[in-house]
């Protein structure tokens, strides 16, 4: 435990050194960081994000059932919440978050889940529009390219499904601001970046933002729809 704690002053002070700097984020020390956090990524993780992560698998449930992308699936903790009549794939970059997934979808007999796969989410395996909706939760801040994930996102997506994302971003200003300020060096550990201009997301002419809405119990995070066009 202590190696964690030492981990996350390392990263607070890196992301105090630089967080005036875009820094491109190294795939292999995500890679890396994901493997030591993943025995206890739940427990220290999962209440703070949970609120987005509902918001998010929520508004996938109000779809028709269909085929859903998730990138970016971790320990599989959203899972269990997804309606039984949508058919989910589950993609990370983390061999050893994907076995504490692995083990909860036969633990709670998960059996909508059809497939989780290690995979960049920049350069997925998938075909083009494959899937009725694709999932994108608290991971376009953390992977070093996200204009290359929304297009990986946009291609996989049917024209007319939808692509859902859920994070925090820097525009929040007041408390709101604030307490991102004070979440900084827990979420830098992972490689996240408070810092992330939402700019670099918006404006794909193949994706037309469809909502966009404060999420969570204290509107912390930002829940943005796009429909695949």
């Amino acid at each position: 435990m202590p190696e964690f704690f030492e981990d996350v002053a390392r990263k607070w002070k890196s992301f105090a050194d630089n967080r005036k700097r875009t820094a491109r984020i190294d795939e292999e020390a995500v890679r890396s960081t994901y493997a030591r956090w993943a025995p206890i990524y739940d427990r220290v993780f999962g209440y703070v994000f949970d609120s987005g992560r509902r918001a998010a698998v929520s508004f996938v449930n109000e779809l028709p059932s269909g085929r859903i992308l998730e990138c970016g699936v971790g320990t599989g903790i959203s899972l269990p919440h997804y309606h039984p009549d949508h058919r989910i794939t589950g993609i990370d970059l983390s061999p050893e978050m994907l076995d504490i997934a692995r083990e909860r979808v036969t633990a709670d007999g998960l059996a909508n889940v059809e497939a989780l796969e290690v995979a960049d989410a920049g350069e997925m395996p998938m075909a083009d529009e494959s899937f009725d909706t694709s999932v994108a939760m608290f991971v376009l801040t953390v992977v070093p390219d996200p204009k290359a994930v929304m297009a990986e996102l946009a291609r996989v997506t049917r024209p007319g499904g939808a692509v859902v994302l859920v994070s925090h971003f820097p525009e929040q200003k007041g408390w709101r601001g604030w307490l991102g300020e004070k979440l900084a060096p827990l979420s830098a550990s992972l490689g996240w970046h408070m810092d992330f201009d939402i700019g670099r997301i918006l404006g794909r002419s193949d994706l037309r933002l469809i909502d966009r809405r404060r999420v969570g119990p204290i509107g912390f995070f930002t829940l943005l729809v796009f429909e695949r066009v």
